[in-house]
């Protein structure tokens, strides 16, 4: 926000800024107070603020804040790299996050890559930054495109098989990035058709890159590409020769940036609903004043609303891909519907929301409400609104909801929106791509229980089905994606990726479900996880979660009661079971008491099993139960038995 006001400057200036908590020395004191004091800042106030952020021993911050999430990042790279930890800091202070991060020395990318017992091997991201210079530095003088196709060719050929040792045992996800070409080497070549020629062999080598992405689970390859395209600067000379940091701090903070999206990912903080207002955002003008026919909206003759026509296609395409519409409006809402319905230069319909909220209450009111309605937390609400007030106000009451401020230039609006990929995600599942019809029926569900006079009446009508099966690959995308996105009903919140998934998969101590569940209303697919392995007699619940959606409709007490009666089918003596607690699952803390689990002595609570030990903490408690009576499953749900078990 370049035209922030004096109050809204976070780094210099108001009466508890970065800098006066750094010169008063509490900045680990107040580091949760941090992700507010950031919102609105510009780049500049931002790398400012990294700098500060940077200072801090990550160890102080938890022992004065243990609940802060933190993200273990190592660094590794061909170039100097030190500039690129102020912008990881800060990036993910801004989305709450705390990094714990990896330097390691210069240019020793090949030797990191290679070593599994380093830092590399066990972070949660490992970042290998690449720059031109892999492939320059290695080319001789004179040079044409075939030198380069050569160099390129071999770089990358032993990067792949770099790149497949670290899939194969790393325990996070390898981040990788695509090769700006800068003009000081096209230039090199006077004829155009040698430069032609170059651009071609540059855009081969990064398919190459890119299309590591494809080949393994744990790699997520960066195109730096578009940012270089909105004009982001890929060297500083200067830099660059004296200093060996072969790409520019304006890359490097755009590149943070994006590292901080999939950071947020990894610590289980993707936003679910995009929620807009209307006026001035989802098209021009004000409806209660303009009228229908007044607003600036599609082929009006106005560029302005060419321009939230605009928008709206890029709202559109997001919910397209499993992004939550919704509209929270101070207007009446007979004219809003009589606009969504049937103005032709909307794009967006009635249809393509699962909630459309039109009256004059307070913004954050019906944020809340519609939270509590599509059963999800406010922190997975992204909220764009054009009015500062609204933005500051949501901001103060609802600090756990993304304000997005657009300005009164719709031509904006996309860039505000895309910025901080609040919807970025590994990998697409069929859920997702249905996710909007699932969320309306929920709202049908809801309506549809308004009509009962008694909880189980409304549930015995509802006729919830519960398919548990052993999980298998076409399943892993969203059995990850649960682990990520799952927070309230999340027993132990450990964050799995796609590979580490495929990995317990192919355990033969591990066992993997899948709970699938369907109604009256439709099928919900794969709605929930359970994680165990087997030790001796006893079986472990390594974790156990369940999609928000879907809660308290026995689901849950189905699920575990087949687990238990398996087990005791199986010979186990008893099944043991965690919980680990966070502000976000307090509402499952009693889940496993309440179904006849007792909890053990601290002594007796260590795992054997790799997984459900790599988030041990002073905050996970075990229960333990017997196997002697077993609860019974609730009488309204129909249940089908886990197919071809064998036991093991």
């Amino acid at each position: 926000m370049t035209g922030a006001s004096r109050s809204e400057r976070p780094v210099e200036s108001g009466p508890s800024t970065l800098l006066d908590l750094h010169r008063e020395g509490r900045l680990v004191r107040e580091y949760p107070s941090v992700r507010r004091l950031l919102c609105g800042a510009s780049d500049a106030e931002l790398a400012r603020a990294g700098q500060l952020l940077a200072r801090l021993d990550p160890d102080e911050v938890l022992a004065e804040h243990p609940a802060v999430p933190v993200v273990s990042v190592a660094v590794t790279g061909h170039g100097t790299l030190a500039p690129l930890l102020p912008s990881l800091t800060v990036e993910l202070a801004r989305h709450g996050l705390l990094l714990r991060p990896h330097l390691a020395d210069f240019d020793a990318y090949v030797f990191d890559l290679a070593d599994p017992g380093g830092e590399l091997y066990r972070a949660d991201l490992a970042l290998c930054v690449l720059d031109p210079m892999v492939v320059f530095d290695e080319v001789p003088v004179p040079w044409g495109p075939e030198d380069v196709e050569r160099v390129a060719r071999e770089r990358i050929g032993t990067l792949a098989g770099l790149v497949a040792r670290f899939a194969e045992s790393a325990r996070g996800t390898l981040v990788l990035n695509t090769l700006p070409l800068p003009r000081r080497f096209t230039a090199q070549l006077v004829d155009h058709r040698s430069r032609a020629r170059l651009g071609a062999v540059w855009r081969e080598a990064n398919a190459r890159l890119l299309r590591l992405a494809e080949e393994h689970e744990r790699v997520v390859v960066l195109d730096l590409d578009p940012l270089a395209g909105e004009g982001v600067p890929v060297v500083e000379p200067r830099l660059s020769q004296y200093t060996r940091t072969h790409l520019s701090p304006a890359l490097l903070a755009a590149y943070a940036r994006e590292i901080g999206h999939l950071a947020r990912h990894r610590a289980g903080q993707g936003k679910k609903a995009l929620v807009l207002d209307l006026d001035g955002t989802l098209w021009g003008g004000i409806l209660g004043e303009d009228g229908p026919d007044g607003i600036e909206i599609g082929a009006d003759g106005t560029h302005r609303g060419g321009a939230h026509h605009a928008f709206q296609r890029v709202v559109g395409q997001l919910a397209a891909q499993g992004v939550l519409l919704a509209a929270v409006s101070k207007n009446d809402p007979e004219p809003v519907g009589e606009v969504l319905r049937g103005h032709p230069g909307m794009f967006l319909r009635e249809d393509d929301f699962v909630r459309v909220v039109a009256n004059w209450r307070p913004k954050h009111d019906n944020l809340a409400e519609l939270a509590k309605d599509l059963n999800l937390g406010v922190d997975s609400f992204v909220f764009v609104d054009d009015s500062p007030y609204e933005c500051g106000l949501v901001r103060h009451e609802l600090p756990g909801v993304s304000v997005v401020p657009v300005n009164g230039e719709p031509a904006l609006h996309i860039e505000a929106l895309l910025r901080d990929g609040w919807f970025d995600t590994p990998e697409l599942t069929r859920e997702d791509v249905t996710r909007v019809a699932q969320y309306r029926d929920e709202l049908v569900r809801k309506d549809f229980l308004d009509g009962f006079d008694s909880l189980n009446e409304y549930l015995r009508q509802l006729r919830v089905e519960v398919h548990l099966v052993e999980a298998g690959p076409a399943e892993v995308a969203r059995l990850s994606q649960l682990t990520l996105r799952t927070n309230q009903f999340n027993q132990t919140t450990l964050r799995l990726g796609p590979a580490e998934v495929s990995a317990l998969l192919d355990d033969p101590a591990a066992r993997v479900l899948a709970v699938r569940a369907a109604d009256r209303f439709g099928d919900s697919g794969v709605v929930g996880a359970v994680f165990t392995h087997r030790h001796g007699d006893t079986v472990h619940i390594d974790n156990f979660l369940l999609s928000c959606r879907v809660f308290s409709r026995g689901i849950e007490q189905t699920a575990l009661c087949a687990v238990l009666r398996h087990a005791r089918a199986h010979g186990a003596r008893a099944v043991r079971a965690n919980y680990r607690a966070t502000p976000k699952n307090t509402k499952v803390k009693d889940f496993y008491p309440r179904n006849g689990f007792v909890r053990v002595a601290d002594e007796n609570t260590t795992l054997t099993h790799p997984t459900a030990a790599c988030r041990s903490d002073g905050t996970t408690v075990t229960y333990e139960h017997g196997l002697g009576v077993l609860p019974v499953p609730p009488v309204h749900v129909h249940f089908t038995e886990i197919p071809g078990d064998d036991g093991s």
